[in-house]
């Protein structure tokens, strides 16, 4: 691993931080009332890797996109990733207390306020990306918001977490366990907002069909192969290292290929899978280093 990527991705997660800020700073009429605009600055600011908005980032530099815009839509993909993991922590849910190494939203706060931040920075994701200050190009915000709203519906996260919940045994209708199905399961709640995020940057940059079909390939395999890696860290990470609980996935009746598979396995298929990602970018010479970079860190690493 590079030290150019360690530092361009602590670059722009402190880039996407003033984003967020400026966003959250902006004043509104009526105003947001101040407990709500609270735990919605706690859920967002000041902690995580800023991955997604670091691939929206680089796939736009990569094709000369316009860096600004990148910005504001890698902030805008944060928030939305910020408000699942505000969902998610709920006791509906995954019930956690821990996240980014604080306390879970609704223990800082309530759980009220936790679904009703949760709301807000959903909404505020749409709002920034069809603001005229992401770009004069109107066109290019409608199919940045429809990227972002189809990969978070109901085909995308919020439908993935369904099928996580079913696969639990919450409700009479059991998920399918076959590797198939967890992968499918997998691919709609993490993959496809990380392959978003790839896609809104080749929507910044321009990209014509080949080269957007060639990045949207590297998307798919790096957001299944983030999954996997997460999934066997929750197994041999320790909280102090991820900053959130671990070890809970097996007590939850969680459907993982490491689950099912066991370690061993799991982590081949990791490798098959950030191979296929670096052979999607062969057709990119030295400027594509950073999401061959990314691609290897999300395979190797610890948290």
């Amino acid at each position: 691993m590079t030290v150019d990527f360690h530092h361009r991705l602590a670059s722009v997660a402190s880039e996407i931080e003033d984003v967020l800020v400026a966003i959250f700073d902006v004043a509104t009429d009526p105003p947001v009332p101040p407990r709500l605009l609270s735990a919605m600055r706690y859920a967002a600011l000041g902690g995580g890797k800023r991955l997604r908005p670091f691939l929206v980032v680089e796939t736009a530099r990569l094709l000369g996109g316009d860096q600004a815009t990148a910005l504001r839509a890698g902030a805008a993909i944060e928030l939305v990733h910020v408000y699942s993991l505000a969902h998610d922590d709920l006791p509906a849910m995954d019930d956690d207390e821990l996240r980014r190494g604080k306390p879970t939203l609704h223990l800082a706060y309530d759980e009220a306020t936790a679904i009703l931040a949760g709301d807000a920075l959903q909404t505020l994701a749409f709002e920034t990306l069809a603001d005229g200050a992401t770009s004069l190009d109107a066109a290019m915000r409608a199919e940045l918001v429809r990227l972002l709203a189809r990969a978070a519906g109901g085909a995308g996260m919020a439908g993935g977490q369904m099928l996580d919940l079913e696969a639990e045994g919450r409700f009479e209708q059991t998920a399918e366990l076959s590797a198939p199905a967890v992968a499918k399961l997998q691919a709609m709640k993490t993959g496809a907002i990380l392959s978003c995020a790839v896609e809104m940057g080749a929507v910044i940059g321009r990209a014509d069909a080949p080269v957007y079909q060639t990045l949207l390939s590297y998307g798919r395999a790096l957001g299944a192969a983030f999954q996997i890696a997460d999934d066997i860290l929750d197994i041999e990470a320790s909280s102090a290292e991820l900053g959130k609980a671990t070890g809970k996935d097996a007590g939850r009746g969680k459907a993982t290929l490491v689950g099912l598979w066991g370690v061993e396995k799991a982590r081949a298929e990791l490798e098959r899978l950030t191979g296929d990602a670096l052979a999607a970018l062969a057709g990119f010479g030295a400027e594509a280093d950073i999401l061959r970079a990314a691609a290897r860190f999300t395979a190797d690493r610890r948290k």
